[in-house]
């Protein structure tokens, strides 16, 4: 593949598409496609509502890989940005661009004045969290998720 020069920017409404397939692509890696429901018409409505910002790797106007995150609060911290999702498409990985989008993460958290920046991680992922002890994160073991769905038409 051609070498390309990769611009990593904030995500605009026109984005949304691209977001949204780059979602799938992850929830299909991530063996758990049945439960990626969320719309286009989602993400367009909580997106013009704020609840949720994205920063865009962009190789040739194309998205190539996308950082969704939001502003979030620790009562023992403080202020965070919690990232809900970090993929780069299969055809573009292991060439710098998650580095890329993650480091923009993290500008974007200090920016805003946070104190700690939080994920994921599924445990058996394990190129990402090779990715992530790069950074020296802490990867917990100790806390459990919780959640409930709640079930709409």
């Amino acid at each position: 593949m051609e070498h390309q020069k990769i611009i990593i920017r904030p995500g605009g409404r026109e984005d949304l598409p691209d977001i949204h397939s780059l979602v799938h692509e992850l929830a299909i890696y991530e063996k758990a496609a049945d439960a990626f429901v969320a719309t286009l018409a989602d993400y367009q409505r909580d997106f013009d509502a704020g609840i949720f910002e994205v920063l865009v790797a962009e190789a040739g106007q194309k998205a190539i890989g996308m950082a969704l995150y939001y502003m979030a609060y620790s009562t023992w911290k403080g202020r965070m940005l919690y990232l809900e999702d970090f993929v780069v498409r299969e055809a573009y990985r292991r060439q710098g661009i998650g580095r890329l989008l993650f480091e923009a993460f993290l500008g974007r958290a200090r920016e805003n004045g946070c104190r700690m920046a939080k994920w994921q991680v599924l445990d058996w992922n394990e190129p990402a969290l090779d990715f992530y002890r790069k950074y020296s994160a802490e990867i917990e073991t100790t806390w459990w998720n919780g959640k409930i769905i709640f079930e709409h038409s």
